[in-house]
């Protein structure tokens, strides 16, 4: 980790050579992963991702603006140059990566859970629902379940409660308030999985200098804990959240 002054001074050394000068940065969000970023009741982008979106948009002197798109074609929508960045709880995995520039990493690597309306659910080798093109498919794809995949991650648990699935696998923070709010009729079954290299920032190949931006303010907000603060407060219990 760097130190608040070292942070500081890669930040400043951006600012001396304009490479903060005030630009539009198009942020691509999928909105349906609470409490990542998901549709607030006034219509517009919210969650722990729209807050640090903005507050590095501030810091960096960028001006943002949030766009809606599909899990399934949001990366094929920034490689076309539709947005600039995607800011979607994103895994950093080495399959990505033949694809797209990360920043560091916003959220260290968490854990995925099994969610499921009866204790003794088969999540083993019964039928697991997850999100298309996510980590936790890919995961149960080499399991001994059978993949059941959807769109986006309210159909993949609504496929539990329909009786299509025997456990939904999804991220343990996106999980927690469905179970929690569930009244007992989703529980969590087996382990926790760890997976994945930690959530960051996606940005077409190449782009190294907004990638340089997002990168020196996130080392900033991790050196004089803002980031930390930020974690805690959207995703609740501060022993789940790993220090930066």
């Amino acid at each position: 980790m760097k130190t608040p002054i070292i942070a500081a001074a890669a930040l400043g050394a951006l600012v001396a050579t304009g490479a903060l000068a005030q630009d539009v940065v198009r942020i691509g969000t999928e909105g349906a992963y609470a409490p990542y970023n998901y549709i607030n009741d006034a219509g517009q982008v919210d969650g722990f991702e729209r807050e640090l979106g903005d507050a590095i948009c501030e810091r960096a002197g960028l001006t943002c603006e949030w766009v809606m798109n599909d899990w399934d074609s949001i990366i094929p929508n920034l490689t076309s140059g539709n947005y600039d960045v995607i800011m979607a709880a994103m895994t950093i995995t080495d399959e990505r990566e033949q694809v797209v520039d990360f920043s560091d990493a916003y959220y260290p690597p968490t854990a995925s859970a099994y969610a499921a309306d009866a204790e003794d659910a088969n999540y083993e080798s019964g039928v697991v629902s997850a999100q298309t093109a996510t980590i936790q498919a890919a995961y149960i794809a080499e399991s001994g379940a059978t993949l059941l995949e959807f769109a986006n991650p309210e159909e993949a648990v609504q496929a539990v409660r329909d009786g299509e699935a025997d456990a939904v696998f999804a991220d343990y923070d996106y999980l927690v308030p469905l179970v929690e709010d569930s009244d007992g009729a989703l529980m969590f079954v087996g382990d926790e999985v760890p997976i994945g290299g930690g959530i960051a920032a996606a940005f077409r190949k190449g782009d190294d200098t907004l990638r340089g931006q997002f990168d020196a303010v996130i080392e900033a907000m991790k050196a004089d804990g803002s980031l930390n603060e930020m974690l805690a407060r959207w995703f609740g219990d501060e022993s789940r959240v790993p220090a930066f």
